[in-house]
Parts: structure tokens; sequence; C-alpha cells
């Protein structure tokens, strides 16, 4: 089969397309045709070595964690799904023809598999981080960065649970979060002011990494009530950078019913072959993405 992978840490030119051996679904997994891998920031910034330490792997490595495509091996103890069955779910090195998951859950009705392949990592994420910073119903919940993938995830999970949102985003990207039911500015000069003229903030995620750190604590008035997921530097003003996966069998489940009620939808942007996978990259590490980005197979 053909798969995404590098054989050293470095930059997007690092990533080839290789021929591999299939995988194949052990115990508790179940194995895929792939369609469609979700692109998402973890992906380059394990190509380029940055959790080397934290989280060694072996290499030459495959890419990917996200991915939507139909049942074709069920692992031994797997009970609920068969051979056929449109799934969507995290597994390892989903850039490639097959792919062993394991955690998944069927694609709800009307859902492309380009589309389901950019919702388990980024409703995890959504979820897991709204519920670390503990906003609740009835507070304003500040998201910089917000038209990526988990910002448009947490701008309608939020809306889903009654808490108010503050968006900001590049200009272009000012409609998009309305239309997610944001209260949407820009980022740049004056932000913190603007943001202060539209009300309190009970809490705010850092999605983009942008160097604003400093300015959320002061927003919200406690370090305790932001949460980054792209700021390494976070803990240094004793914010939290969330790193770590929850369920995302749960999360899989939450997206599902979302989706089925109508009360979630996340566009993908653009599309890529395995052979623009580098050129994938380099589209998701420039930011501004509205939506989501994914390979298609």
């Amino acid at each position: 089969m053909k798969r995404v992978s590098f054989a050293e840490f470095g930059g997007p030119d690092v990533l080839h397309l290789t021929d591999a051996e299939e995988p194949h679904a052990g115990p508790g997994r179940i194995r895929i045709a792939v369609r469609a891998a979700g692109v998402n920031p973890v992906d380059w910034r394990i190509r380029e070595g940055q959790f080397r330490t934290a989280r060694p792997i072996e290499l030459p490595a495959g890419v990917g964690q996200d991915a939507s495509g139909v049942v074709d091996e069920v692992g031994q103890g797997v009970d609920g799904i068969a051979v056929g069955d449109r799934v969507f779910g995290r597994g390892l090195s989903t850039y490639a023809e097959f792919a062993v998951l394991s955690a998944w859950a069927r694609m709800p009705d009307g859902l492309s598999f380009e589309e389901a392949a950019g919702y388990p990592s980024v409703v995890e994420t959504a979820l897991r981080i709204m519920r670390q910073v503990g906003v609740q119903p009835g507070q304003t919940l500040l998201v910089s960065g917000a038209s990526g993938g988990v910002g448009s995830a947490v701008l309608q999970i939020a809306r889903d649970r009654g808490i108010a949102v503050i968006g900001t985003a590049g200009a272009a990207n000012q409609d998009y979060l309305r239309g997610l039911g944001a209260v949407a500015t820009t980022y740049g000069e004056g932000w913190v002011e603007r943001v202060r003229q539209l009300g309190p903030v009970g809490a705010a995620l850092d999605l983009a990494g942008s160097g604003v750190i400093r300015e959320l604590v002061e927003l919200t008035g406690d370090p305790q009530k932001v949460i980054s997921i792209a700021d390494l530097t976070a803990p240094e003003f004793g914010v939290r950078y969330s790193g770590v996966t929850g369920s995302v069998p749960d999360a899989l489940a939450e997206a599902a019913d979302l989706i089925s009620r109508g009360k979630l939808h996340i566009p993908v942007e653009k599309t890529y072959t395995l052979a623009e996978a580098a050129a994938a990259h380099i589209d998701s590490r420039a930011g501004h993405t509205r939506g989501r980005r994914v390979v298609t197979i």
C-alpha cells in the first residue's frame, strides 16, 4: 500500500510517499480502507520533532491520526461494527491507503468522508479544553484564533451549551465566526481593548499560539482560567498547556450526536492528495484556516 512517512525529523521536505506493508487489526481494533485523513497541527509538530523527548517515536514513521473510511477488518473482541461500515475515528499513520483505528464511530447520515475525517481530534480537543478551563453556561468564553477546526468546534459546542463566545480571527474570517454564533473581533493592535468593550470574559482559550498568553490572563484575571493548545511557553505565565488526549470514543459519540442534530458543521477548506501531504503541512502551519484541511485517498 501507499503511505506518507518520514525517516528524519525536519521540514515538510522530509515527507515521502512510500510503499509499505499493510497494517492489520489486532484485538480491540479495526482496519479501514481510508477515504480521507484529517490534517492537524500535531502532525507537523511531530514531524518537526517538537515532541521527540516527551513522546519518542521510532523512525521511519507514518503521519496522521484522524481518518474516515470503510471497515475491512475487525479485530478480536470488537462488537457492534462490521466489514463495510462507514466510520470515522483515530488511529496511527492515517495518511495511507489502509489504517488501523483504536477509536471510532459510525458516520452520521449525509456526512461525506472528507467532512468526517476532520472531526475526531478537533472535537476531542474542543471538549477537553472547555472542560479544563471550567467555562459554564451563562459565562463568556474568549477564543483566540477561533476560525480553525478546534475553534469552529468550540464555538458551536459552546452555543449548544448556552455559553457566549468572543472569537478573534483575521478580517477575512469575521463573518465566518459570526455565522457560528460568536461575537467576532480582529486580532492585531488594540485587540485587548476591543475585547474589553465587548464585556467581561470568564475564561479564555489560546488556539493559535500567537504570543497572547499574557493578555488572556489579564482579560480573565486568573491564569487558571486560560488554556493553550498552541503555545509551549504558556506554563511560564501560570497557564496550562493542554496536550493530553481525553476520551476519544466519548468525543466521537458526542460529535456524531451534534452532527446528527444539526448543531455541528465544520467545513473543509481544502483537500490534498497523499502526494501533496507536504503542501498540506505547509498550509496548516501557516494558519488562517477556515474549518479543516484533509488528505483524500
